[in-house]
């Protein structure tokens, strides 16, 4: 069976955005996926910024209604710990629409907790807190248990090659349901 792939993630704020995009369609291609990237479709020229956020909303949106499950790169970005904001609704908004959701957590191995990842020490109680003293969850995942229970599993496959040979695996399986 072949599945439509949206692959969400933070390659978008790259400087070699379209061929990061590119190469990951093409890795989708060799396991028969169609991979399905936000700028696959570009933004109409002349719009103002405020139709431009519009404009690339509605077209995301479009593609992971269109796919038939969602790869989100969840690696940190632009923090120690969190995914990129935009990935974290990608998988939101795949999850309630009933699409399931495979992690790639390339900066994270097997057994990575938040814990791990966000304490910068204890507060008085002994409970882990980051920088700025805020609690850190232990629930035993790398990520906020919103994003970790959405997920149907995950990938820490160094580069994007491996997770989706792994995904294929996954999905060839007859005892997992995609």
């Amino acid at each position: 069976m072949s599945f439509a792939i949206y692959l969400a993630g933070p390659g978008v704020f790259r400087p070699d955005a379209l061929a990061w995009g590119e190469a990951l369609k093409a890795g989708c291609v060799e396991h028969g996926f169609t991979g399905l990237f936000p700028l696959d479709n570009a933004v109409p020229h002349g719009l103002d910024a405020a139709a431009q956020r519009q404009w690339i909303f509605a077209a995301n949106c479009a593609l992971i209604r269109e796919a038939d499950l969602v790869l989100a790169d969840a690696r940190a970005f632009r923090s120690a710990s969190e995914p990129d904001s935009g990935t974290a609704f990608e998988i939101g908004y795949a999850h309630a629409l009933g699409k399931p959701v495979w992690l790639w957590l390339p900066d994270a191995t097997v057994g990575t907790q938040m814990v791990d990842r966000a304490s910068h020490g204890c507060d008085h109680a002994g409970r882990a807190v980051d920088r700025d003293g805020w609690h850190v969850e232990d629930f035993g995942a790398p990520l906020n248990l919103m994003l970790w229970q959405a997920a149907k599993g995950v990938f820490h496959a160094p580069e994007p090659a491996a997770a989706l040979a792994e995904l294929a695996a996954r999905l060839a399986r007859t005892d997992v349901a995609y």
